[in-house]
């Protein structure tokens, strides 16, 4: 259907696909993955017709019907429901041969183009922009509205429904996902596995691309390569060619050995079977991972907070809402150092309304927000994006919204930690409004880290992050000493960070006691999967009550249990450099003696130390199980 062969295109002066030879056939589902900047969009444009290739050819059937989703926000009175039917080119046209011939009163062009518009499926057409808004989460009132009323963010989930109206041959998907929830996307997810054309789909999403497309296009370098299979097969192809390093080797064995230490801690907890059995998956293929994202740009965590009070923020009742109307009810939330919290719920149930009332922007219309007097929050949000000065150098901005720790910083220091987020040399100097979505992000999530907060809300974090960086936030969350509340449309990011679930649904928040498939079944089948909350006889919820105080008790000994597993980890890397000197010839020949009984001094109170350490954090871990 669609065919390259030893082609070239550039952008500007910049090569992005160089000798790039692929076919992609009738009916098939193609992933198309690679950094940010590698040229997926631009392979997208060619397709569209908006560019040509450089050298060599490109080719496809003459008349395609292709449907794509419009980047520009419609700023226009059309009614939703009539916007979403504009996208199905063909019916329109109908539309209007119909109107003409009417208008000359040919009955016979007439007649004809009536046969046409039916054929169309013109007159369910008003029903499926329905079914279209409503997957992508849009309310039957909405159908009126003019376009214009609504929020960037649904907008383009609008321009979305107008692309998939289109009956198209081949539909071409760039990061479609960005704008949506997560139970929007897991309706989209449906829809394009069922979908009967072609797709090219661009996306960083990874458990997205495992569930529609079965074979992948992988661009890195300006080479373009193709992988059967899903993107973990992919994943798992790439690695198989590649030249494993030592270096990488190592670096490997530390992530496996960080997950594994993060499972064991709740494999005996049946409490977390399932979110156990998700992470022993992901640690599964982690291997294949790491070997997919061994050339990132970023090796970045985050500081150890300044202080970790217990607890760190508390709700009590709380209520929150806009002016006269209440959105969240009897909000009871306490949260500690080391929690690691995922908020589900439906598009518009109040999850970001939650979250800004966690953070103290939203002030509670009832009960009571308690934040610890050391509490430094860091609020992750398209906000944060908005907040950016586009014509301020990412180094000023730095400068001017990281805090009093950036304060204290020399410039080589603000430019070493913009450095770990992928801005290096000149790039510092480079206004914002030069950036492009992902670059915004990482440069947002940089000033976060900096301020070195103990409590991270992150509300759809992973937009326009790239799968490398989405991998590095993934294993920087890991190992946050604080606590983390995640709201995001990114499964894998809630797999691998999440070991706790609230549901927000009816105005209240509950404890989710299953995982992601269960609440992918929630939202399938509302109140015949699981109650909604406010409805659950109050012998269950009195169990909750009594479920939420026990975690509460046991919260300051999750709190020592990472800060000890955190003492562990740093007296383990100092033993293995202490030792790899210990076992430097050159260390005897030449260093002091006062030096060498220095050193071997150290390597005793070293596993002193450490014993100390271990010998309650098994203290520690046996109150935790005994107390579970």
């Amino acid at each position: 259907m669609l065919t390259l062969s030893h082609a070239r295109v550039r952008r500007g002066p910049q090569i992005l696909l160089d000798e790039a030879t692929v076919s992609v056939f009738r009916g098939e589902k193609v992933g198309i993955v690679g950094r940010n900047g590698c040229g997926k969009s631009t392979l997208l444009a060619l397709i569209r017709g908006e560019l040509s290739v450089d050298a060599g050819d490109y080719s496809a059937p003459a008349n395609l019907a292709i449907a794509s989703v419009a980047q520009d926000l419609p700023d226009t009175d059309t009614p939703l429901g009539e916007y979403i039917q504009d996208g199905d080119l063909e019916l329109r046209a109908a539309q209007a041969e119909l109107a003409r011939a009417q208008a000359h009163g040919d009955g016979t062009r007439a007649a004809h183009w009536h046969s046409r518009y039916e054929a169309l499926g013109g007159y369910s057409a008003p029903s499926r922009a329905a079914q279209l808004a409503a997957g992508l989460g849009f309310d039957n009132a909405d159908l009126t509205r003019a376009l214009r009323e609504f929020s960037g963010g649904l907008k383009m989930r609008a321009n979305l429904a107008r692309a998939l109206m289109r009956a198209s041959d081949l539909l071409l998907l760039d990061e479609p996902t960005n704008h949506l929830d997560l139970d929007a996307l897991l309706w989209l997810e449906g829809w394009l596995r069922a979908y009967q054309g072609t797709l090219l789909l661009v996306s960083h999403d990874r458990e997205f691309l495992d569930g529609v497309v079965s074979r992948i296009l992988h661009i890195e370098g300006g080479t373009l390569r193709a992988y059967a299979g899903n993107y973990s097969a992919f994943e798992v192809q790439h690695a198989a060619q590649r030249e494993r390093s030592a270096a990488l080797a190592a670096r490997q064995r530390r992530e496996v050995e960080h997950i594994e230490s993060f499972v064991a801690r709740f494999r005996a907890k049946a409490s977390k079977a399932r979110q156990v059995q998700s992470r022993l998956k992901w640690l599964a293929r982690l291997p294949g991972i790491a070997a997919v994202h061994d050339e990132a740009e970023f090796g970045w965590q985050f500081a150890a907070p300044a202080r970790l009070p217990q607890p760190l923020v508390t709700l009590e009742r709380a209520a929150a809402g806009y002016g006269a109307r209440r959105v969240l009810g009897g909000v009871s939330l306490s949260l500690g150092p080391g929690e690691r919290l995922g908020v589900l719920g439906r598009n518009g149930a109040g999850k970001s309304t939650l979250m800004r009332l966690i953070a103290g922007e939203l002030a509670p219309q009832a009960g009571e927000r308690t934040p610890a007097p050391e509490l430094a929050t860091g609020f992750f949000a398209q906000l944060e994006l908005e907040q950016l000065d586009g014509a301020a150098r990412a180094l000023a901005e730095l400068g001017r919204r990281g805090g009093t720790a950036v304060s204290a910083w020399t410039p080589q220091q603000q430019r070493d930690h913009l450095g770990r987020f992928g801005f290096r040399g000149e790039r510092v100097f480079e206004p914002t409004a030069n950036f492009s979505g992902g670059e915004r992000s990482r440069l947002a999530l940089a000033i976060l880290v900096a301020r070195r907060p103990n409590l991270l809300l992150l509300d759809e974090p992973t937009n326009h992050l790239d799968l490398s960086m989405r991998h590095t936030l993934l294993m920087a969350l890991q190992e946050f000493a604080g606590a983390v509340v995640v709201v995001s449309h990114d499964r894998a990011l809630l797999r691998g960070v999440c070991d706790r679930f609230v549901l927000v649904a009816g105005g209240q928040l509950t404890d989710f006691e299953g995982d992601l498939e269960e609440y992918a079944a929630w939202l399938e089948h509302g109140s015949a999967a699981r109650p909604v909350p406010g409805e659950e006889p109050t012998s269950r919820r009195e169990q909750r009550r009594l479920e939420a105080e026990a975690r509460n008790r046991l919260s300051p000994l999750r709190g020592e249990q990472q800060r000890l597993e955190t003492q562990l980890a740093q007296r383990a890397g100092e033993r293995v450099a202490l030792e790899a000197r210990l076992a430097d010839p050159a260390t005897y020949s030449g260093a002091p003696r006062a030096e060498q009984e220095r050193l071997a001094r150290r390597h005793t109170e070293l596993a002193a130390e450490t014993a100390r350490v271990e010998e309650r954090w098994l203290e520690v871990m046996t109150a935790l199980e005994q107390a579970s």
